[in-house]
């Protein structure tokens, strides 16, 4: 089975620790508590990892633990339902030619390298701490959201989201995750290039944002959004990025703006592959 996305690119993040340590499973075994065949699964993503084996094993690569904690954190919250992400859909393995899907349900997001996203010890703390004590406020005294609108009470048991870091203008040029933008948003349409790379625009109603993101790609491969604002863009530099979603930085739009992105195949002589959307 396909690891949710959420857990490959935790797993991704741990095999790249894994390799700065030199270790092999064994030796993995042999200097934690967890088995060989535990960390196997960990570093497939089969099994989410104890927060305990991920501390482990940055501190065997004697690096700090701070982004894999953070992509620990969004992968457990995804996992028991914290997170407000539907579960996705595997992509095509064959390449088949170019079309535009509206509301195609996405495949998992592979490894999921957002580039921004290395800086998300910010996102750690926000789902580690923000979770609780947002949801703790909103139940016992309500609150307003970014936009003045007021919460109503959550039923018990319930998990409120956190809200997100930024809105409209404030949120240009983020990344959509690192911004907490990327909860629930809405898949504008798909599209499917020439080369096999899949594409969709994307749209936050509660960051009042869109965005593009690309997976299934070739090193090279670069996609563009172009909305309101400078053109947006995100290009795949190496393996990881090749094997995940990878995202633009997000620009501000509203309801009845045309969204627009392009692929721009690695591959010499290939032009540019175009489609747009309304946001709704």
């Amino acid at each position: 089975m396909t690891p949710p996305p959420e857990r490959a690119e935790l797993a991704a993040a741990l095999r790249e620790v894994r390799r700065r340590t030199g270790l092999s499973l064994t030796g993995l075994e042999e200097r934690t508590p967890f088995s060989r065949s535990s960390w196997g699964r960990y570093l497939k993503g089969d099994t989410l990892p104890p927060r305990e084996a991920v501390r482990a094993l940055c501190r065997l690569a004697g690096e700090p633990d701070g982004r894999c904690l953070a992509l620990w954190e969004i992968a457990e919250a995804a996992g028991s339902g914290r997170a407000a992400h539907a579960p996705p859909e595997p992509p095509p393995p064959s390449r088949e030619p170019p079309r535009q899907e509206a509301g195609a349900p996405p495949p998992p997001e592979g490894t999921n390298r957002n580039r921004p996203l290395r800086g998300a010890v910010a996102v750690a703390a926000v789902l580690a701490v923000l979770v609780s004590v947002v949801t703790a406020a909103v139940l016992l005294a309500g609150d307003d959201t970014p936009d003045g609108s007021a919460h109503a009470a959550a039923p018990s048991g319930a998990t409120v989201a956190p809200p997100p870091r930024c809105r409209g203008a404030s949120c240009a040029g983020k990344d959509p995750f690192t911004m907490l933008c990327g909860v629930a948003p809405d898949t504008l349409t798909t599209y499917r290039a020439m080369a096999g790379a899949r594409l969709e625009l994307r749209h936050s109603p509660r960051c009042g944002t869109s965005w593009a993101r690309m997976w299934a790609a070739e090193i090279g491969d670069r996609i563009e959004l172009t909305a309101p604002g400078p053109p947006r863009s995100a290009e795949v530099t190496d393996a990881l990025d090749a094997r995940a979603y990878l995202y633009t930085p997000m620009a501000e739009t509203a309801p009845g703006t045309v969204v627009r992105a392009c692929f721009h195949p690695a591959g010499a002589g290939s032009g540019p592959e175009c489609f747009e959307a309304e946001v709704r």
